[in-house]
């Protein structure tokens, strides 16, 4: 029996793959720089958990030479990127990649929550297809456009994907809000009511009297959550021209620096006021506070105790 089963099963792998069938097949590449944090690892397990077509490598040494990706992509038989790099251990910028001809998204990561920091009571089947869900905001915008169709492609679970189950238990919710985007995973959750459950008495319609052994079907969230802010995009693969920039993203960076500045800025100022003061009780005559040990008056009480 199991010979008749074996070549029953057969025949359709033989069958050559059309075109199109060879079109869909994604594989992702998802690696990280050196540097990130234990929460930032994390984040790219649960993502690597997710997709079932992606494959995980080691850090990368360098964060100047990301035009290597593509050879590494290459090597694996890869054609997107998904590529995680730490800035001074505190800063996570996401670069999502269609190599070998582009384009290349990159964005800054913020408010990152893994599955394990969450405890959420959802859950999915390891190695399970998603649902993507766009927001309607994707198609107002040609920038958001192009975005929609890398998440798609990155996220994207193709049918029949390596180390992919033939069951869709979850749902990832793409959204846009503030010029970011949100991103979300929830599972979905199918309760049967009450087979037993019995039909009211009296004068009921039909239409709004509860069936018996209906499925209630809801979501709930499992993680990890986290929240895209795009930067720039650019016409190839981790290169080329930039065919979008976003003029209102600050770095962060840029952030730190300023309040450090801000900082020095009331020291100088209160040492700027004390300046003026001394020099004005100068000019009146008085004693400064602050003179040295020839200029203190002859009364004062460092020089009658000291």
């Amino acid at each position: 029996m199991a010979a008749v089963y074996k070549a029953l099963s057969q025949p359709d792998s033989k069958v050559p793959k059309s075109e199109g069938d060879k079109a869909t097949r994604q594989r992702v590449l998802i690696l990280s720089s050196r540097g990130v944090t234990f929460r930032q690892r994390h984040l790219l397990n649960d993502i690597h958990f997710l997709l079932p077509h992606s494959r995980k490598e080691a850090k990368l040494d360098t964060k100047t030479k990301l035009y290597q990706l593509n050879e590494l992509a290459e090597l694996y038989n890869c054609n997107n990127v998904l590529f995680f790099e730490a800035r001074k251990g505190k800063d996570l910028y996401a670069w999502m990649s269609k190599p070998p001809n582009g384009p290349t998204v990159k964005f800054h990561v913020q408010n990152m929550h893994t599955t394990d920091e969450l405890h959420f009571t959802g859950n999915c089947l390891k190695g399970s297809r998603p649902i993507l869900s766009f927001d309607a905001t994707f198609e107002s915008a040609p920038h958001l456009q192009v975005i929609k169709e890398l998440l798609a492609q990155t996220f994207g679970v193709p049918k029949g994907a390596r180390k992919s189950k033939p069951f869709v238990d979850h749902v990832m919710g793409f959204t846009v809000a503030d010029g970011k985007v949100w991103v979300r995973c929830y599972q979905i959750n199918e309760t049967a009511d009450n087979k037993a459950q019995a039909l009211p008495e009296g004068d009921v319609p039909e239409a709004e009297a509860p069936k018996r052994g209906e499925t209630s079907i809801g979501l709930v969230e499992i993680g990890p959550r986290f929240v895209l802010t795009p930067i720039v995009i650019l016409e190839g693969s981790f290169g080329g021209p930039v065919i979008f920039e976003n003029k209102e993203f600050v770095s962060p960076n840029a952030i730190r620096a300023d309040l450090i500045k801000s900082k020095a800025g009331r020291f100088n100022r209160r040492a700027e006021a004390e300046t003026q003061s001394r020099v004005k009780r100068g000019a009146f005559g008085l004693t400064t506070h602050g003179g040295t040990k020839a200029e203190r008056d002859p009364l004062d009480n460092r020089e009658l105790f000291a």
